[in-house]
C-alpha cells in the first residue's frame, strides 16, 4: 500500500472547508491533527483524509466521525 501525506492546499481540495475551519475541526475532534514532516512543515496522511471525505458523505453523526478520528490516530502510533 502507498502511502501518501497531502499538505495543506491538497486536504483543503478533498475536504472543502475553510482553513480556520479544519484547524477548528480538529480543535474539537472530527479531523485528524497532522503529522510532522519537518522543522517546520507538517502534513497528513491522505488514507485519512479519504477517510474523512467518506465519513461526511456517507452521513456519519459528529459522535461516529470523532471516534473515526480516534481510530485513525491510534492506527498511526501502531503503524510507526
Amino acid at each position: 500500500m502507498v502511502r501518501m501525506i497531502a499538505r495543506l492546499p491538497a486536504v483543503l481540495n478533498s475536504y472543502p472547508r475553510s482553513r480556520s475551519a479544519l484547524y477548528r475541526d480538529m480543535d474539537e475532534g472530527v479531523f485528524p491533527k497532522p503529522v510532522s514532516i519537518g522543522a517546520r512543515a507538517v502534513g497528513w496522511p491522505s488514507n485519512e483524509v479519504d477517510a474523512m471525505v467518506a465519513a461526511r458523505i456517507s452521513g456519519k453523526s459528529e459522535n461516529e466521525i470523532r471516534a473515526l478520528v480516534k481510530t485513525l490516530e491510534a492506527a498511526r502510533k501502531g503503524q510507526l
